[in-house]
């Protein structure tokens, strides 16, 4: 085989084996991939109906429901303008209260019920994903959804 072939089968030998590690890099990226839903568009039906995604929002007041199990939860995510109900079996974060930031992570059961495998509790809107931020502005809600002020932050320390 002439030097100029072997450079040729060397070269798309190289291209080939580099067209492989990428589709194996964006396979292993797309199957980790968890997109974020507000309830609103979880109602709209723009989450998808088989796979993982996550619902952020705020914990409705009076929601929060244990089953007898003692570690089954249910309560409901709200944008104030809409609400999805969740179940959850396991422990919750020390900052998950009742009208508080919350992002759950899971997937959406044919009855509805949105079935979290994680409970991430935000103590205020800093740490909020901006699409929730931005439904709980455009639904009337405080400007600063789950912050309380300094005084009322500092009562409660002591």
């Amino acid at each position: 085989m002439s030097p100029r072939k072997r450079r040729a089968l060397a070269i798309a030998g190289g291209l080939g084996l580099l067209a492989l590690a990428a589709a194996l890099v964006l396979n292993a990226l797309q199957s980790n991939l968890v997109f974020f839903f507000s309830p609103t568009q979880v109602m709209a039906k723009e989450a998808p109906s088989s796979g993982s995604f996550r619902v952020g929002g705020l914990v409705e007041q009076g929601s929060l429901r244990r089953e007898a199990d003692g570690l089954t939860l249910r309560f409901v995510v709200t944008d104030t303008a809409h609400t999805v109900p969740v179940s959850y079996q396991g422990l919750l974060p020390d900052l998950f209260r009742e009208g508080k930031g919350v992002v759950v992570a899971g997937k959406l059961g044919p009855d509805g019920v949105f079935r979290a495998t994680e409970v991430l509790a935000k103590h205020d809107e800093n740490y909020m994903p901006p699409e929730a931020a931005d439904a709980l502005k455009r639904a009337g809600g405080a400007a600063s959804p789950g912050a309380a002020p300094a005084n009322a932050m500092r009562a409660q320390a002591r």
